[in-house]
């Protein structure tokens, strides 16, 4: 893989805005674009009705699929096509650890390690963050059906649990540049001038 071709990760908890500024930011720079798959998980919409029997079945499914698009991605990379992600394969570490007991915690953590061995490393991460009604408003506007259970408990804590793990990601990646937007202060789809700021942000780390 080059070292110079960009590979930009859009973290943040759920309803945020990463897939919508991971759009916005390839269409402003010519990347190709990385979304996650969520509403294709069969066991979503069960895991938010009940997360102690389903969370398993669930993390599974978003780890393997993760994986399967990481690899489609090395290659991508490795010819020189520059790419944005709306999510960082260590998300899987923060939803496991929320919602796994430690017998199966345990079990996912070793599966994750021979998978995620050798993935291909960002070059900047953009960490969103946003108050838990900011969250829930724009959990709301965009009506997925399958997060109209989603307790607002587990939201915040989620919203905790994040920014540990931007923490932990900073020490992992001491070289990469983590850009962190307030998304109670930053409105990129209803202000273009904030939209130019995050852009030139950008700029600054590729």
């Amino acid at each position: 893989m080059s070292e110079h071709t960009p590979f930009l990760v859009v973290e943040g908890p759920i309803g945020v805005g990463k897939t919508t500024l991971t759009k916005l930011l390839a269409a402003e720079f010519g990347f190709a674009s990385l979304t996650e798959i969520v509403e294709e998980n069969p066991f979503l919409g069960k895991f938010y009705e009940n997360i102690e029997e389903w969370s398993f079945q669930t993390e599974m499914f978003f780890l393997c699929n993760r994986y399967k698009q990481l690899g489609d991605t090395a290659e991508k990379l490795q010819v020189g096509v520059p790419i944005v992600a709306d999510y960082h394969i260590f998300k899987n570490l923060i939803f496991a650890r929320r919602t796994l007991p430690k017998e199966q915690l345990d079990k996912y953590i070793r599966i994750y390690n021979i998978l995620t061995e050798g993935v291909p490393e960002p070059t900047a991460i953009i960490y969103l963050h946003a108050s838990l009604p900011t969250l829930l408003k724009r959990i709301n506007q965009r009506g997925r059906s399958i997060e109209k259970q989603i307790d607002p408990e587990y939201l915040k804590q989620l919203m905790f649990d994040y920014e540990e793990a931007i923490s932990s990601m900073a020490a992992m990646y001491p070289h990469v540049p983590i850009i962190k937007i307030d998304g109670d202060q930053f409105d990129f789809v209803e202000r273009s001038n904030d939209l130019e700021y995050i852009y030139q942000l950008v700029r600054e780390t590729t």
